[in-house]
């Protein structure tokens, strides 16, 4: 009788943290989302002021005869009125200036406005009402030219927002994108989609109610300040290399950024949150190498990071450093026991799972001085290294490697008494996931450190 009063009482105390573990999840959801309006009030994305779009009394003008008139550097400054396209623009260097006032219609007939030259600016004007033909692409902007600019421009109703096209140098830079709202998001267009172009800067720009941001055959381009919420890929590369990805903002995304088949991509300061729909990854890897990935925050998904095959090739190691995995059901997945990635200096805390290897082991990898909120161990010298290396075991998550559907029981009480016996007397050898030899004791952040 003691051994099932002895249970019973485990089962109370189960119920009781169960209860308080939710009551706090549920509060720091509230702060997150605090925290999210915080973020997004204080960031500089899409559009510097507001654009005026009241068509009752608007003017209809062709624009197309405007364009042809105007001669390599003129600027050429719209009133307020609706300009029809679509548009053809293959005159160098000239500037196309809406001032805030102007529409260009597309009449839903192809891509509002085709840019085939070399310098030439578009700015500060509302483009709507493309075409919606994937074969023909149709887009708020189609670029086929080097060193352009769209800028501050508002791109609704179009099926692609911005498309970069073999070519070079372009800027993109605070534009609001979204596509054709009637539309499911699998069967929308994407936001910006460069296809066999390189240096090119996408910056300050907010898409959202769009299908996916996609970069592919695309190298050496930056993606900076950028918000992307609510669609399918917050960013998406492939076979794209070389690329710099920083300071961006995504938010309820299904993936916030996918690195499939693209290398060396730096991926820096950026704030990934609330990927729980689909596969809910904040970061994803699929043979892909020499990746940086650093001072990143990915919080509140289903996956912090999914590695799958990565490293492609062992001796190119990626590194992942000074990141915070907080608050997701598993910090980091492993589809394969993957081995050549450095996990540093990380901040694992709150997670359901922290480490979790589809097949056998996540320690083929380099596991050095993270910190993990569930240490147990001390620091007597007061170095801020545990004492004693941190080592992740499998316990009762060990039963989804044979019936994925008892994950749905996760934090059950039943689960918990199962988990603690498992822990007292383990009924068989847990999984082994990984070591930490020097794991940190304290989180401390370099930035608070002024590092």
């Amino acid at each position: 009788m003691g051994f099932f009063r002895s249970i019973f009482y485990v089962r109370k105390k189960t119920v009781r943290s169960f209860f308080m573990a939710f009551l706090i999840l549920f509060l720091f959801q509230n702060a997150l989302f605090s925290q999210e309006s915080a973020v997004e009030e204080g960031g500089d994305y899409g559009n510097y002021y507001p654009m005026s779009e009241n068509q009752a009394h608007y003017d209809t003008i062709a624009l197309q005869p405007i364009v042809d008139a105007a001669e390599p550097g003129d600027t050429i400054l719209l009133k307020e009125a609706v300009y029809l396209g679509p548009v053809y623009i293959s005159t160098d260097g000239i500037v196309i200036d809406g001032r805030g006032k102007a529409i260009v219609d597309g009449q839903q007939k192809r891509s509002v406005l085709f840019i085939n030259g070399d310098s030439v600016q578009v700015k500060n004007m509302i483009l709507k009402n493309s075409g919606g033909s994937f074969d023909k692409l149709d887009a708020g902007v189609r670029i086929r030219g080097n060193y352009n600019v769209v800028e501050n421009c508002r791109i609704k109703e179009c099926l692609f927002g911005i498309d970069i096209w073999q070519c070079n140098f372009n800027k993109v830079i605070h534009n609001d994108i979204s596509s054709l709202m009637e539309r499911s998001q699998a069967i929308k267009g994407d936001a910006i989609r460069l296809w066999y172009s390189k240096r090119n800067q996408v910056i300050g720009n907010y898409w959202h109610n769009v299908r996916d941001m996609v970069v592919w055959y695309s190298g050496d381009n930056l993606f900076q300040d950028n918000k992307g919420i609510g669609n399918r890929y917050g960013l998406h590369f492939m076979y794209s290399h070389n690329n710099r990805v920083q300071n961006n903002l995504l938010l309820n995304n299904s993936v916030g950024v996918f690195l499939m088949y693209s290398e060396r991509t730096i991926l820096t300061g950026n704030y990934i949150r609330g990927n729980h729909i689909g596969s809910g990854m904040a970061l994803g890897m699929k043979e892909t190498s020499s990746n940086q990935i650093l001072n990143n925050k990915f919080i509140y998904c289903i996956e912090g990071i999914h590695v799958d095959t990565s490293p492609y090739v062992l001796e190119q190691k990626n590194t992942i450093s000074n990141n915070e995995i907080a608050f997701c059901g598993t910090g980091v997945f492993f589809h394969t026991n993957q081995e050549g990635n450095l996990f540093k200096h990380n901040y694992f805390h709150n997670n359901l799972t922290q480490v979790y290897p589809e097949v056998t082991t996540a320690n083929l990898n380099k596991w050095d001085n993270n910190y993990w909120d569930d240490y147990a161990g001390f620091d007597r010298n007061g170095d801020n290294i545990g004492d004693t290396p941190y080592k992740l075991y499998s316990y009762t998550e060990h039963i989804w490697d044979f019936n994925r559907n008892v994950k749905f029981f996760f934090g059950a009480p039943i689960l918990a008494v199962l988990d603690f016996l498992e822990r007292l007397a383990p009924f068989s050898s847990p999984k082994f996931v990984l070591e930490d030899d020097s794991p940190m004791y304290h989180w401390v952040d370099d930035e608070d450190n002024g590092q």
